[in-house]
């Protein structure tokens, strides 16, 4: 009676954690994806435009090593970002410089959630979560004091990829 009981109770916690856990399960995957990035890469530097869209990054697996340029208040510039589907997207940097995203004409973009870590890697020192629409996106950078941000850019949500 006791094993069939625990069984039950087993079960129905499992059941009511898949239920209720896929959120933060995403969650947790997109941020472990940001973080190994973050850490392992692959790394393309680019330097950010002091205005205007910039240097292209995108959502592809890659860290983008950003350096920073000379602007009003400090360091900071822009890149460009081409998204080819519309859905939530979640930006993770290495530092925690301000970063505001503007669409292609020239509206600002909120975030849907903004923090400067992760309880999953230490290394995420912002995540920003955008609903993005097709098009082209400016994301400007600072005012900082650092000279340089890495950023990686995934999709919101839970996806396989063969890793390179």
């Amino acid at each position: 009676m006791k094993k069939k009981l625990l069984s039950a109770l087993l079960l129905s916690t499992a059941l009511l954690a898949v239920g209720c856990g896929s959120d933060a399960e995403d969650e947790g995957s997109v941020d472990e994806e940001g973080c190994e990035h973050l850490q392992k890469g692959p790394a393309v530097n680019v330097t950010a435009a002091a205005s205007g869209q910039g240097p292209s990054v995108s959502n592809n697996h890659t860290r983008y090593d950003i350096a920073l340029v000379d602007v009003a208040g400090g360091k900071g510039g822009t890149v460009s970002f081409a998204v080819a589907e519309a859905t939530d997207y979640v930006l993770f940097t290495s530092a925690p410089v301000p970063v505001k995203v503007t669409n292609g004409s020239g509206a600002p973009v909120e975030f849907e959630e903004s923090t400067n870590s992760s309880a999953l890697c230490s290394d995420i020192q912002g995540r920003h979560v955008v609903p993005l629409k097709v098009g082209t996106h400016t994301l400007t950078f600072g005012p900082s004091t650092l000279s340089s941000v890495s950023l990686v850019i995934e999709e919101s949500g839970a996806h396989d990829h063969a890793h390179e």
